[in-house]
């Protein structure tokens, strides 16, 4: 049976065509925060490396393995001169820090503006496992998608049939990343330099991912 044959036939086939999407949300695993110090912050009164350092002990007591989760965000810019007034050069660096909960980024905030960094922003979010969501989700519409089939070849009094064509139309991951969200949402309304040493971080969520699979099912009327 040559090509012309085999799609004359799926044509003249009595069939019914539907399409499903299925979508779960999950929370992020990886959140990732864009840290800039620089000297224009203390009015150069402390230096870049002085404050990196102290950025470095200060994760480091939090928990935070700064040689795997704290990085340049480019090693082309690891200095960023600044030239004020001609003659005054303030140097910056951009970081990008990965933490894994949203209440480890509010100790993160608490900590940095201690030592005088307050300059963090949200860069992006991530789910270390998205993957692994994608094919139960693409089931799951292939289900949804024979169950209105079913259903609406019952209102017909007739019945559907093996599935004669599928189409995975799209996947969507849905971050609703905005890398100028400002961080210090997280941080306790009414925070003060006299109650610092009392503070608690508050168990808050981010934002979380909606991932959602979607696809087109042609079924054969019986």
């Amino acid at each position: 049976m040559n090509a012309f044959s085999q799609e004359k036939n799926f044509i003249d086939l009595p069939y019914l065509e539907t399409s499903a999407k299925c979508d779960t949300l999950v929370t992020p695993d990886r959140i990732f925060l864009k840290i800039v110090i620089s000297e224009k912050d203390t009015k150069g009164k402390i230096s870049v490396e002085e404050l990196e350092t102290t950025m470095n002990e200060s994760l480091k007591k939090l928990g935070i393995n700064t040689q795997t989760q704290l990085t340049l965000k480019d090693l082309a810019s690891n200095y960023k001169k600044y030239l004020l007034k001609q003659q005054d050069i303030q140097k910056t660096k951009n970081y990008i820090l990965v933490v894994y909960d949203s209440k480890v980024a509010g100790k993160v905030l608490a900590e940095l503006e201690e030592i005088g960094i307050s300059n963090v922003t949200l860069e992006k979010t991530e789910y270390s496992k998205i993957n692994e969501m994608f094919l139960p989700l693409k089931q799951k519409a292939v289900v949804k998608a024979k169950n209105q089939a079913n259903y609406m070849a019952e209102a017909l009094n007739q019945k559907i049939g093996n599935a004669i064509f599928i189409s995975d139309l799209k996947t969507v991951v849905d971050r609703n990343n905005n890398s100028n969200f400002e961080l210090q949402e997280v941080v306790v309304v009414g925070y003060s330099n006299r109650n610092k040493q009392n503070y608690v971080p508050i168990d808050i969520e981010f934002e979380k991912i909606r991932i959602e699979s979607q696809i087109y099912i042609k079924f054969k009327i019986e």
